[in-house]
């Protein structure tokens, strides 16, 4: 099931400050950077509450424990989600960066294979988490992450990301998770 993204006021003037960068980072990529959205405190406000909205009820009140984001830019967003909804933020990070005792989930990649890890004590059994990031494209990473809050004994209530790629099958490596997209290209 796919949730619609929410209409939060100014999301679609948020939205509409992503910019496109041709031949980046390579020639025939053409990469949407957000900083010009993140720059903008209106348009950051916006595309926060959006983000947030997955993790509330129909009164507004929060029905999420945690928040996750996903290294890197899952940190920039899914920080100021997390405190929209008054809960914690759990960092996921790559492999050796997380400096106590961890849950490690590796996943395929074009070429290779990356690998995740979260505190093992970053969640409590029966906790529900909202995960947060910037792009979905193959679902690896959130594929990932959903294994790793399993592995905590937690549960994936929804993921939250700010931009999908939709001609890449993503939203398949999320099985039955609830997936709010904001901006689908």
């Amino acid at each position: 099931m796919t949730l619609p993204g929410p209409e939060a006021p100014g999301l679609s003037e948020a939205l509409a400050l992503i910019a496109d960068v041709p031949d980046f980072p390579q020639p025939g990529i053409l990469f949407k950077d957000i900083t010009p959205l993140l720059a903008e405190h209106a348009a950051l406000e916006a595309v926060v509450a959006a983000l947030a909205a997955p993790g509330r009820d129909q009164t507004g009140a929060p029905v999420v424990d945690k928040v996750l984001g996903m290294e890197s830019r899952g940190f920039i967003l899914g920080a100021p989600v997390a405190l929209a909804l008054g809960v914690g933020f759990v960092p996921v990070r790559k492999a050796g960066k997380l400096p106590r005792a961890t849950y490690a989930v590796s996943y395929a990649l074009e070429y290779g294979e990356a690998t995740l890890e979260v505190h093992q004590d970053a969640l409590e059994p029966g906790d529900r988490v909202l995960l947060v990031d910037d792009v979905l494209a193959t679902g690896g990473t959130a594929r990932a992450t959903i294994d790793l809050v399993e592995k905590c004994g937690a549960s994936v209530h929804a993921v939250a990301i700010l931009m999908e790629l939709g001609f890449l099958p993503g939203r398949e490596a999320l099985g039955t998770v609830p997936l709010t997209t904001l901006l689908t290209v």
